[in-house]
């Protein structure tokens, strides 16, 4: 499928400090990490792998084709590392897995029947509820 050591060389990891509340701690550790992954530069993938690629991650990529990725649930900045590669790697599984091809069926003779059956039930119920018309 691809090479996971080669594409592991080709990211790019930031660390930057947590947004948000947290105290003392997150004010002056840069505990988040955006790793940043250029999908058109890579060498990991096939041609056709990548127009997959840019295909099925056209929402969360860049205009240049950069995919960014953020983690700040731990403290810990290792933590947050490997967080966001497990999640990268899940992503890039994901992406390029083909859907199977639907094929299409014929609707049984059976089926047809008993949906027109129930509703003409319906239909007749209906009409016995209207009062009867009298000349």
């Amino acid at each position: 499928m691809f090479n996971e050591e080669t594409l592991l060389q080709e990211l790019t990891f930031k660390a930057i400090k947590s947004s948000g509340s947290g105290g003392q701690h997150v004010n002056k550790v840069a505990s988040k990490v955006e790793l940043s992954f250029n999908v058109k530069d890579s060498i990991a993938f096939s041609d056709k792998q990548k127009t997959h690629l840019l295909e099925k991650l056209q929402n969360r990529l860049s205009k240049e084709g950069v995919l960014l990725l953020q983690c700040d649930e731990s403290r810990s900045q290792h933590k947050n590392k490997e967080l966001v590669i497990k999640r990268f790697l899940e992503l890039i599984r994901a992406s390029l897995v083909k859907p199977k091809k639907r094929i299409l069926t014929k609707i049984p003779k059976a089926v047809i029947k008993k949906r027109l059956k129930s509703k003409r039930h319906l239909s007749d119920k209906k009409a016995n509820r209207k009062p009867p018309e009298l000349l």
